[in-house]
């Protein structure tokens, strides 16, 4: 036991487990999905989102009145499903099977019945939704986009190794070829039970958990959760959950090539007038290159690039959910990717008062612990 609670000292984290703190993973999950599949939003204005989106690096595969699909270079199925509706919101997210007997074995095991997508993607979908109220697909059979042409990593030289000769390096700039969808964020005030619906139902397990400063003793406030396939590594996180008053989207993020791409694509974007939220740096937990972006609709997205690979052999790792602690190197995180601007705060402390007249882990106690965490 003693090799798995130090799993981490020195290696992703500060610090691993404590006994008798939360395993990180469930003992029988239902089943293990393979990787996240897409997310689904609605806007009223598709014209305007799709502008962004090809701005961003996306590919359009479908394009009609009611309905937009996005992808991005990887085979596979879209990533980004929009769909016009009254506001833009959320609607939830899909995980993808290996096959489609994982799919029934899910709908038997929660009594819900296994229905056929549409056929412009294809496939198979049980349709559930997680105890913050976050509809949540689990899919498979989809039909396979054939791959597109993607942006190349640039040779590079580094001190006495200096592969590159007679030869410039010129980055264009233009949009970021988005490969593939790495990751969804999400808040939710009823933080464990939703973590712990993920990891029995999905066989998800963690990676790292955070704690709010002076509060480990109350158990985690964020987890960066993976997938479990077994020897075979997989993004640092595929899903990441954060305590908070209320369920919502925090932030997708979307894989390019290298940093010459990511940096390039940022300056495509700026040119064109579109907010950056955050960036660039390099994360902890993940290791990832970031560059954090609003849509026009206010919607937080990220391109990111070297990011951590795990198997399913390394335990959680544990350390304080600080806002210095969110980047090795970038400039310091803004109030807009806290969430404390100033536009935000009115509805922020409605969500805050909402949250601690309910029954949920949101409490005044947790409330301090997250106030510190924009000052630590």
């Amino acid at each position: 036991m003693s090799s798995i609670i130090g799993a981490h000292n020195e290696l992703h984290s500060e610090q691993g487990a404590r006994s008798g703190e939360h395993s990180g993973r469930s003992p029988d999950p239902v089943i293990k999905v393979a990787d996240i599949a897409w997310l689904e939003f609605e806007k009223p204005d598709l014209a305007r989102a799709e502008a962004f989106a090809r701005a961003f690096g996306f590919a359009t595969t479908l394009r009609t009145a009611d309905e937009l699909h996005l992808r991005g270079a990887n085979a596979g199925a879209p990533c980004v499903l929009l769909r016009r509706g009254p506001r833009s919101r959320f609607v939830g997210v899909a995980f993808r099977t290996q096959d489609d007997a994982d799919v029934l074995r899910l709908g038997n095991a929660t009594d819900t019945r296994v229905r056929a997508l549409p056929e412009s993607i294809g496939g198979v979908s049980v349709d559930l939704v997680d105890p913050s109220g976050v509809p949540v697909r689990v899919v498979s059979g989809m039909h396979t986009l054939p791959e597109l042409p993607k942006q190349l990593p640039h040779t590079f030289n580094f001190g006495d190794r200096t592969p590159r000769t007679n030869a410039t390096q010129r980055p264009a700039r233009v949009p970021a070829t988005v490969q593939r969808l790495g990751h969804v964020v999400m808040q939710t005030a009823d933080y464990t039970q939703t973590l712990n619906w993920y990891l029995d139902h999905l066989g998800m397990i963690v990676s790292d958990f955070l704690y709010y400063p002076g509060q480990r003793d109350r158990g985690p406030a964020m987890s960066f959760i993976r997938t479990d396939r077994g020897a075979l590594a997989t993004d640092h996180h595929t899903l990441a959950l954060a305590l908070g008053p209320t369920a919502r989207y925090v932030h997708s993020a979307y894989q390019v090539c290298d940093l010459d791409a990511l940096a390039a694509g940022g300056e495509y974007l700026c040119e064109r007038g579109y907010f950056r939220s955050w960036g660039i740096g390099r994360h902890i937990q993940g290791s990832q290159l970031f560059d954090y972006w609003r849509d026009p609709d206010g919607f937080l997205v990220e391109h990111f690039a070297d990011g951590d690979m795990f198997d399913n052999t390394l335990e959680p790792g544990w350390a304080p959910f600080t806002a210095s602690g969110l980047a090795q190197w970038g400039p310091a995180v803004t109030k807009d990717f806290l969430g404390i601007n100033p536009k935000a705060l009115p509805h922020e402390a409605r969500s805050i008062l909402d949250a601690l007249r309910g029954d949920n882990e949101f409490t005044l106690t947790r409330l301090r612990g997250l106030m510190k965490v924009a000052t630590s």
